[in-house]
């Protein structure tokens, strides 16, 4: 019966396995000294460290174990966007809404309950075309949905208004006062 190799051992090449868990220090060794091994019993040293850098003229001092990120993003001053953007948020302002607009599309949606307002919020609609395109403003959308539902809703009143007076009338003279009494 053969046994597992022992761990951190590769079976095939002979070498360390570098997968291999790190082994635990031990915590009763004693610890490195700075000294020179050469010389037993010369006094621990610390290791080399970088030298402080003297401030330049007017300057604060330097931190030499700072660096300066290569992949930094330029600074720019406060207030001022960078090349290309827009300044605070990116975003161009929002263009003005069309007041019409909105006043037309809301008396064409009211005459769903009232019929009179639909042909006004078609009307409407259109007058708020003809400014959006002189002006440039937002609210075209709106302007169309006015004039569509509002005339929908014409047409559907004048259609309900002549059955309502139109067919009587015509039963009326369509019995041309022939009775059956």
């Amino acid at each position: 019966m053969t046994y597992p190799p022992p761990s951190g051992q590769d079976p095939y090449s002979g070498q360390p396995d570098p997968y291999a868990p790190p082994a635990a220090a031990n915590p009763y060794a004693t610890p490195p000294s700075y000294g020179s091994p050469a010389v037993p019993g010369s006094p621990a040293t610390p290791p080399a460290s970088v030298p402080p850098v003297a401030p330049q003229s007017g300057q604060p001092y330097a931190d030499p174990y700072k660096s300066a990120d290569p992949y930094a993003a330029p600074q720019q001053p406060y207030g001022q966007a960078p090349y290309g953007q827009q300044p605070y948020g990116g975003y161009p302002p929002p263009r003005q809404q069309n007041s019409m607009a909105l006043v037309a599309l809301i008396l064409s949606l009211v005459g769903l309950l009232t019929w009179i307002t639909a042909p006004i919020g078609a009307i409407l609609g259109h007058s708020a075309m003809k400014q959006i395109r002189q002006t440039g403003e937002d609210g075209e959308g709106m302007a169309k949905a006015a004039i569509i539902v509002g005339w929908i809703l014409t047409g559907i009143g004048v259609v309900g208004c002549l059955c309502a007076f139109g067919l009587p009338f015509l039963a009326v003279l369509g019995m041309g006062g022939a009775s059956t009494y």
